[in-house]
């Protein structure tokens, strides 16, 4: 599955997500964000040789509950989760290396 271009304004509830089955990876921001914007490549590479994986950008910010269940503070913020479950988190992302070590976490937690 290749990322999707914005930050989706609609979001899954946290009950949704807590359900959701297999590796997800949730990654939270805005559009507008300078950090979201200069990381957007990094992402797009790390993600290249992960397709198929479930990958949800999402918009974040104040009175978005589901952000706030997962204690998001600086963005963009990937949460790598494995049935409902976090596996692993990367906060701005400086190198696709910290991104990786994300991907085999859920490999690890799916054996």
């Amino acid at each position: 599955m290749t990322s999707p271009a914005g930050y989706s304004a609609a979001s899954p509830t946290r009950t949704e997500v807590d359900a959701l089955a297999g590796a997800t990876i949730l990654e939270f921001g805005t559009d507008w964000c300078g950090y979201c914007k200069g990381a957007q490549p990094l992402i797009g590479r790390a993600f290249e040789g992960h397709a198929g994986l479930r990958h949800l950008k999402i918009e974040d910010g104040p009175g978005r509950p589901l952000g706030r269940s997962f204690k998001v503070k600086l963005w963009p913020t990937l949460i790598f989760l494995r049935d409902g479950v976090e596996v692993a988190r990367v906060v701005r992302p400086a190198d696709t290396g910290s991104i990786e070590e994300g991907f085999t976490a859920l490999a690890l937690a799916g054996s």
